[in-house]
């Protein structure tokens, strides 16, 4: 009987182990770290477009091309952000709800 409690242990682990992977994977959801960085980015080529001199602007045919830019990588990232917020990762299987 000894066989079976330990059998009973191991399926334990391996069942935490399963429970922390998928909060891993939730937590660093490839939707996360894209639109987090892509909004980051965007605030400070915004904000340099937004103090760029008339110089700068000159050099680029007259199109403040870092707002530009900066106000594309806003949105994008916030449309990865957006992605997550309305599509999720699943919870992970409660320990009673495992396949078999």
């Amino acid at each position: 009987m000894s066989g079976m409690s330990g059998m009973s242990e191991y399926q334990h682990e391996v069942e935490e182990l399963q429970a922390k992977s998928a909060t891993a994977a939730r937590l660093f959801d490839v939707r996360r770290v894209i639109g987090g960085l892509f909004v980051v980015y965007g605030v400070i080529v915004t904000f340099a477009g937004i103090t760029a001199s008339s110089a700068d602007i000159k050099k680029a045919q007259s199109i403040n091309i870092n707002l530009w830019t900066g106000i594309g990588m806003l949105v994008f990232g916030l449309l990865f952000l957006l992605w997550l917020k309305l599509s999720p990762t699943p919870p992970p299987p409660a320990a009673g709800e495992q396949q078999k």
